[in-house]
């Protein structure tokens, strides 16, 4: 029992008590009853009115605190905005402007392509007509060769010397024979010699001369030498040898 008296009280219970306000009725309340002050939330712990003022005011001064921070941030973000927008702008109008210069580089380059496959073109035909022009030369002077040899001949020919007591006309030779035969005979005597019987187409034609023993060039005129009387009568006939 003595051992309950210095016992240390339980000041953490209920405790029930009455009271009676100005003639009222008995009120009965329950109230806990802790082992400190400080333990308790009864009016004597409670804080000071200046206390909870200046707990407010800074709660109010870290709100504002927040709000400019949070608006600092929303303007640094705007501008940010702003400025990568307009970075944007600029890189799209940079990027268009490449892309009509490479449009127009790739017009250029299809253009230079398709002149180029034209002058491809015009080469080739170029060359074809040069090897058509360079057969047609090869021909020409294949011609003119043998032309030029055929006039050398012809040359030769001319300026071949007739034989014995013949006259040079042109390129023939005339022989005047003084026998006196028909034309049968003369034409026969005239093949003989390799020759054919004149037959004179003109009374104005000539023939050159022989030359004679003692120098001198005689030249014979045929205006005597007519067709018409050309017969079994004729004193003189003539023989032609084409060289």
């Amino acid at each position: 029992m003595s051992s309950d008296i210095y016992a240390k009280p339980d000041l953490s219970k209920k405790v029930r008590y009455s009271r009676k306000e100005d003639g009222a009725e008995w009120e009965q309340r329950e109230v806990d009853i802790y082992e400190s002050a400080d333990a308790g939330g009864g009016p004597q712990t409670q804080s000071p009115p200046s206390v909870q003022k200046g707990s407010f005011r800074c709660a109010t001064l870290a709100l504002r605190v927040l709000c400019l921070l949070m608006l600092a941030g929303i303007i640094i973000l705007s501008i940010c905005y702003a400025l990568n927008k307009n970075e944007n702008n600029k890189f799209q109008i940079k990027h268009e402007e490449v892309q009509t210069k490479y449009d127009k580089l790739n017009h250029v380059y299809n253009d230079t392509k398709k002149n180029h496959t034209e002058l491809q073109d015009e080469l080739q035909d170029t060359k074809t007509n040069l090897t058509q022009l360079q057969s047609s030369y090869d021909k020409l002077s294949k011609n003119h060769s043998q032309l030029q040899e055929e006039v050398k001949k012809l040359k030769e020919k001319i300026e071949e010397k007739c034989p014995d007591r013949w006259r040079r006309f042109g390129s023939s030779c005339y022989f005047k024979s003084t026998e006196r035969k028909t034309w049968s005979e003369s034409r026969r005597d005239c093949q003989d010699k390799g020759a054919d019987l004149v037959m004179i187409n003109s009374k104005e034609e000539q023939v050159g001369t022989d030359q004679r023993s003692e120098g001198a060039d005689e030249q014979l005129d045929l205006k005597q030498w007519d067709v018409r009387r050309v017969d079994s009568t004729q004193k003189d006939s003539g023989c032609l040898k084409v060289s």
